[in-house]
């Protein structure tokens, strides 16, 4: 039996950008953490007056990648520090439960399994796991391309206690028959590992809709009937992207289709594929999340 639906947040960089906050290469979401925090509490907030059951801390470009090496090393830990306050301030005040998950990401690079460096990555998650704890309920670990990086986020967030969604990211430029992350690695392969490391749910994310709910059915047959792991989905509104992409490197054309509507038939198949964690990733707002919360209730 599938368990009650749990709306997530949907993408705060293109939000932050759509809401006039401070937003520019390389820094990105980042940008306003620096400059803004006002703007990432109302998007935060956008968020739960859309219906959101989580929200996400605004930390996934807090890394060298994006706010250079010494920005890091001198503000990193204060700026992930405030990414989490900002989301807790806001759950708090909300008038129902809100849960904040607190964003781990790709250290070296969204879509791009070949620049994996996990003596990169560990020192940088540490930073951000330490910083972030205070404030989170549970870790996400997202947008993930390969098995060594969930291991990685599964082994430096276990001293904390919290809960761990593992949330990866699909090849969706030349699908295969068999669903797969980035690195080609297996979504069974995926479901395996997130059952060895005690993760609470296993999530798929920043990839074209239309692949997401072979994955659902992957990971659910690996993981069989009786698993207590979640699966979940929130899909971006992107073209698909290139194996060679550089991540986040320029604001990518958003799919005309994708419409709250649009995007809530694809939500809609997910859910009956299995799917109890349903929200969006880059290009879906707050809109979108509002018709996902219409529907559940309807439902």
């Amino acid at each position: 039996m599938t368990a009650p639906l749990l709306i997530l947040d949907g993408g705060t960089g293109r939000e932050l950008a759509r809401s006039g906050a401070p937003f520019r290469q390389p820094e990105w979401s980042a940008l306003a953490l620096i400059e803004g925090p006002q703007f990432v509490s109302a998007v935060h907030r956008a968020y739960v007056d859309a219906g959101a059951d989580v929200i996400t801390t605004n930390s996934y470009a807090l890394v060298p990648f994006h706010i250079g090496e010494d920005r890091f090393a001198a503000d990193g830990a204060a700026l992930a520090a405030l990414a989490g306050r900002l989301a807790r301030e806001v759950a708090d005040a909300a008038p129902r439960a809100v849960l904040v998950a607190g964003s781990l990401p790709p250290v070296c690079g969204s879509y791009r399994p070949d620049l994996v460096d996990l003596d990169r990555a560990r020192p940088v998650l540490e930073v951000l796991v330490g910083a972030l704890a205070p404030s989170v309920d549970h870790w996400l670990a997202e947008t993930l391309s390969s098995l060594v990086e969930a291991r990685l986020a599964a082994t430096l967030t276990a001293p904390t206690g919290k809960p761990l969604w593992l949330s990866f990211t699909l090849e969706d430029e030349t699908p295969t028959a068999v669903p797969s992350l980035r690195s080609g690695e297996t979504v069974a392969e995926a479901a395996r590992l997130a059952a060895e490391v005690g993760a609470a749910a296993l999530l798929f994310n920043c990839s074209q809709p239309e692949v997401m709910e072979a994955a659902i059915r992957a990971a659910q047959a690996q993981l069989g009937p009786d698993s207590p792991i979640r699966i979940g989905v929130y899909a971006n509104a992107f073209p698909p992207m290139a194996a060679d992409a550089e991540a986040n490197s320029v604001l990518c054309p958003i799919r005309e289709d994708l419409t709250p509507a649009g995007y809530g038939r694809f939500a809609a198949a997910w859910h009956t594929a299995g799917a109890s964690i349903l929200g969006g990733c880059c290009g879906i707002g707050p809109e979108h999340i509002a018709a996902l919360r219409e529907s559940a209730l309807a439902a």
